[in-house]
């Protein structure tokens, strides 16, 4: 090794790391994230939990508004209520669906400002999204 390089190298060293600090988020929080994005990953989940962003809706207007099978919405549903994304109730015979806690609609809120201002056609898909 000449000079030069020996001297581009001592200045990559490596910082003082403490080995025995502990990761930021411990194993079973990481599983529950995982979880979360798991069930955020696919977009047809996405887009039901922004159906409740104004409040609880019955599942067949939620069907209505994605013009999907109430099956496939059940389904999804029920992926999304596993992990505490939202949270059903008995309304006489219909099932309404509600966002669990101003936490996922906040999340929601921001994964839209963070897609937005990334690419144009992301941006049309927000602004759709949101009914712009």
């Amino acid at each position: 090794m000449n000079g030069a390089t020996a001297d581009r190298c001592a200045s990559r060293e490596v910082p003082d790391v403490n080995r025995s600090a502990r990761p930021k988020i411990s194993e079973p929080a990481a599983e529950l994230i995982a979880g979360i994005m798991f069930a955020l990953s696919a977009p047809s989940r996405v887009q039901i939990l922004g159906c409740p962003l104004d409040g609880p809706l019955p599942v067949g207007e939620i069907t209505a508004i994605l013009g999907v099978e109430q099956s496939a919405v059940s389904h999804q549903l029920r992926v999304v209520r596993e992990h505490t994304l939202v949270k059903g109730e008995r309304d006489g015979k219909r099932r309404v669906c509600g966002l669990y806690g101003e936490a996922v609609s906040e999340r929601l809120a921001a994964a839209l400002q963070h897609v937005e201002p990334r690419h144009p056609r992301r941006r049309n898909a927000a602004a759709q999204a949101v009914g712009e």
